[in-house]
């Protein structure tokens, strides 16, 4: 897709920015220090040289920017938390990074209907502080909730840890406000639990990642909030006897809340940084489950696990018996890319962190063919999953000093990708396309699908301005 503007304007200059600074609540910079503060996100895809930062204080500024950008024919980069670890939020040349991460009112709880109101710039862990007091809580949980925004989770259709039974954001978003590429601003969707007038535009621009329009509002379903769950550990002498435990206890039928998987060395990095209980572990295990049930019947759940663990090989099975040992397990896998990062910080490596999802039934053959490529590229390679939904985040590392290294790198992470697709799956469960995977798209998507892209994307935007140069650019 050739996403190179076409408006109907003229490219701006100082007075023509300074027109539009005039106008907003918020902030207008050009300070070359802030644009490149701005000009990246957690991924290792660079930032470009930005024309303008505007940080919005409410709609009316996004707006605002909007009407400008597409009067001069300036693309726009949306920002929330710019935790993404995909590039989405990285700063395309000339454009406008349009930060709403200072809209973070909570407009509205309405326990009555079970619903929550957001400005974009509330965020993950904060919402849920919020609910919890209230008996509610909000289930979508990334590994990043505690600094990533809500706008930020609905733009990439965020996943997490308890997607195993609760699902991904989308479930949980009933109505959207967006300002479209014009200005124009728009309510999708319904506060109502049904609502079938017209076409799905909530569920098209959840997971747009800020291609279509800027999310400004959303009203999210929320649940009662549950019993403090029931935690379990379990050790394996191989992933594959972790994965292969996986698909087993989900064939009983089981629903866990969480089930994830985290391999020898990921333990290991994460004993650096912190005792997480785990200490045992390091050095002596290939993989470790830690599955958690916040049903009725989750003392039953844990027991069945074990058994089932147990059967596949297991060293052994452990219990955290109070919520302060399951949240310290919990603790640790959150930690997982503190981890990474401290690993990275202290040897001089890069990582790029891979986010490919497989049907369950394929899980050993993905990890399998991901010990082969780590053993052919000479390329440490560290795993971590959502095992319960097979979405499985690999770590590649890579030295930086080192051109071959770093080219072993990226080719570890091209083939990783392609062993998904080989195997049925997708680029991308949860972080979503972003710059860093937008080559790859296509790949995914057949003739008639990239087709529908392309004319959704021009009818919407069709001076294409919105976050050129990433998800939609190779289309």
């Amino acid at each position: 897709m050739n996403t190179t503007p076409t408006a109907p304007g003229r490219s701006a200059d100082v007075a023509d920015l300074a027109d539009l600074a005039a106008v907003l609540v918020g902030s207008l910079s050009t300070d070359p220090d802030i644009l490149a503060t701005y000009a990246t996100d957690e991924s290792v895809h660079p930032g470009k040289d930005a024309l303008a930062l505007v940080r919005a204080a409410g709609v009316d500024d996004v707006v605002a920017t909007m009407r400008f950008a597409h009067t001069h024919g300036i693309p726009v980069v949306p920002q929330g938390a710019r935790s993404g670890l995909s590039g989405g939020a990285c700063a395309e040349p000339g454009c406008i990074l349009l930060s709403v991460a200072a809209m973070t009112t909570v407009l509205e709880v309405d326990e009555a209907n079970m619903t929550v109101t957001v400005e974009p710039g509330v965020i993950n862990k904060d919402l849920k502080d919020l609910l919890r007091p209230r008996g509610l809580a909000y289930p979508p949980d990334p590994g990043s909730m505690a600094i990533s925004s809500v706008g930020g989770n609905i733009a990439t259709n965020a996943g997490g840890m308890c997607c195993v039974k609760y699902g991904v954001t989308r479930e949980y978003v009933r109505e959207l406000t967006v300002v479209l590429a014009d200005g124009t601003v728009t309510r999708l969707g319904h506060r109502t639990v049904k609502g079938v007038a017209g076409l799905d535009l909530v569920s098209l621009f959840t997971g747009s990642e800020g291609t279509l329009g800027v999310i400004v509002e959303a009203t999210l379903k929320v649940v009662p909030l549950g019993p403090d769950p029931l935690t379990a550990l379990a050790t394996f002498p191989t992933v594959a006897d972790a994965v292969r435990t996986v698909s087993s206890y989900m064939a009983t039928g089981a629903s866990p809340s969480m089930l994830e998987m985290m391999d020898g060395t990921t333990v290991g990095l994460l004993s650096e940084i912190g005792d997480f209980g785990l200490d045992d572990t390091v050095g002596t295990v290939g993989a470790v489950l830690i599955m958690q049930s916040d049903s009725p019947t989750a003392a039953a759940d844990t027991e069945e696990f074990a058994h089932v663990a147990e059967a596949h090989g297991a060293l052994d099975v452990a219990f955290a018996d109070n919520p302060a040992d399951s949240e310290l397990l919990v603790a640790a896998r959150r930690s997982v890319q503190v981890a990474n990062e401290r690993y990275c910080s202290s040897h001089g490596v890069g990582q790029m962190i891979d986010d490919v999802c497989v049907q369950r039934s394929r899980l050993a053959d993905f990890c399998a063919g991901v010990e082969a490529i780590r053993e052919d590229t000479g390329t440490m390679v560290t795993l971590v999953a959502h095992a319960g939904d097979g979405n499985v985040h690999p770590s590649v590392f890579y030295d930086l000093s080192d051109e071959a290294s770093v080219a072993a790198g990226m080719t570890a992470f091209d083939r990783i990708m392609d062993l998904g697709l080989s195997l049925g799956g997708t680029i991308t469960g949860e972080h979503g396309v972003g710059a860093l995977k937008a080559p790859w798209l296509p790949r995914e998507l057949d003739d008639g699908n990239r087709h529908l892209h392309r004319v959704i994307k021009h009818a919407v935007d069709p001076t294409a301005i919105l976050n050129p140069g990433k998800m939609l650019e190779a289309l």
